[in-house]
């Protein structure tokens, strides 16, 4: 989160961008509470009322694609005729891009049947006329793309890899598991090459039709396949209808067949694009991070993979225990705590925001205290079966798993590795918070 003064003089500066580079008189100008600086700004210019989105850098993680990049991916669609929100201009401090503000909703919470399967059908559309499109306007605009097309679906994973090395200080062996899986087995893309979202499923609707495409962070020149998969992941909580006749749907409006095999790989690579992204910020989170969503994003997608992983190997996975909570003599300071945070009401957006995170976090430090030592005795057990030896602490633990890992080469141990982690993973997300909260449930995708 940005600091009061740093926000002050970023709206300032979004002002003066608005009255002398768009050449309009600022109505309204709100930041929208959340992880990603974004300003919604209403704006009279002549006799006509603008409704428009600025759009900033993230602040707790680099963008896998510069800002600018983003901006010109989404430039370009709309200039194809892919429906996205027009791009009004770039402004240098606060980084950030402006677009027009999009109607309609992103979800389909009060949507009828019919409508949401018209516009699930209508981005089926969209996709297929956006994976159609010519390679060479967007090549020339500097979008990303992989020096030879044998590599066109692995662009976007080696940005997330290069960002994940450059700031790793800490041993990760979950991630050098999947990523070690991912280079031993890799994708044949059969020739394909197009603009792809990737990040694929985020849209506005109304009346069954797609009124823009957002979120376009990740856009850049990959395999189509790729905006087939990551789609799983975004339909557990969205819900897009059955994904096996909106891929043979996508054959019909494409032309092009589904290649089942790559919507798997990328699937797969895919689940790993949270913690890839946080992995660093998780253990050394900067004062804007929003630490609980985004330990949230990860345990969740975690267990993705190793779904995923499981499925592919045709192996079954384990359950774990939910340990019984212990008694401290720090739980009355944790109960205090949480009951205070949750029972502050403000009229201030921003200080509401903070206080859903201060006490999501309260109580994960809670539950944490409750059963922590129990799942972290149970994670030492298992890395004792496995390694021979028990590690001194999880730290420890930690490195000596990433070092076997490491040196596990030829994947001997691949399905004893996967479900280990699972288990791991399924011990993270029950500290979360308390048992049967939000935040420590978990949603299936779909098989194929």
């Amino acid at each position: 989160m940005m600091s009061p003064e740093s926000l002050a003089a970023a709206d300032g500066n979004i002002v003066r961008w608005f009255e002398q580079d768009f050449g309009g008189r600022v109505v309204e100008l709100a930041r929208q509470t959340r992880w990603r600086p974004v300003w919604f700004a209403t704006v009279d210019r002549g006799s006509v009322r603008h409704e428009l989105v600025v759009r900033g850098d993230r602040t707790d993680m680099p963008l896998i694609f510069p800002l600018e990049h983003e901006m010109t991916f989404q430039r370009l669609l709309g200039e194809h005729g892919i429906p996205v929100a027009t791009v009004r201009g770039w402004i240098d401090e606060p980084m950030a891009y402006v677009m027009d503000r999009v109607g309609g909703q992103e979800h389909f919470g009060d949507t009828v049947d019919t409508d949401r399967a018209a516009a699930v059908d209508d981005y089926l559309a969209i996709l297929a006329r956006l994976h159609a499109l010519p390679l060479e306007p967007f090549a020339a605009a500097g979008i990303r793309r992989a020096a030879d097309v044998s590599a066109a679906g692995l662009e976007g994973l080696r940005r997330y890899e290069e960002h994940y090395r450059a700031l790793k200080a800490h041993p990760d062996p979950f991630l050098e598991f999947c990523l070690g899986w991912l280079r031993r087995n890799p994708i044949d893309t059969a020739g394909r090459e197009a603009p792809v979202v990737w990040d694929s499923g985020q849209f506005h609707h109304a009346g069954g039709r797609i009124l823009a495409v957002l979120d376009l962070e990740l856009g850049h020149i990959g395999d189509p396949m790729m905006d087939l998969a990551a789609w799983r992941m975004r339909d557990t909580v969205v819900g897009y209808g059955d994904m096996r006749r909106l891929y043979a749907r996508y054959e019909e409006l494409s032309g092009a067949p589904v290649d089942l095999d790559a919507v798997r790989w990328h699937h797969m690579a895919f689940t790993l694009s949270n913690q890839l992204a946080y992995s660093h910020a998780l253990r050394d989170p900067s004062a804007a991070s929003d630490l609980m969503t985004n330990l949230q994003w990860c345990c969740e997608t975690n267990l993705f993979a190793t779904e995923a992983w499981a499925e592919h190997l045709g192996i079954d996975l384990p359950a774990v225990e939910v340990p019984e909570p212990r008694f401290s003599t720090a739980d009355v300071g944790h109960r205090h705590l949480v009951r205070a945070l949750r029972s502050i009401s403000t009229d201030d957006e921003f200080v509401r925001h903070e206080l859903r995170i201060l006490f999501r976090l309260a109580r994960h430090l809670q539950r944490r205290d409750e059963i922590g030592d129990a799942a972290g005795r149970a994670d030492l057990d298992d890395l004792e079966r496995l390694l021979g030896a028990r590690p001194h602490d999880w730290r420890d633990g930690e490195a000596k798993l990433e070092a076997f890992v490491l040196a596990d080469t030829a994947g001997r141990h691949d399905a004893e590795l996967v479900r280990l982690f699972h288990k791991r993973n399924l011990r993270a997300q029950m500290l979360l918070g308390p048992a049967g909260s939000a935040m420590t449930r978990h949603r299936t995708i779909q098989k194929l």
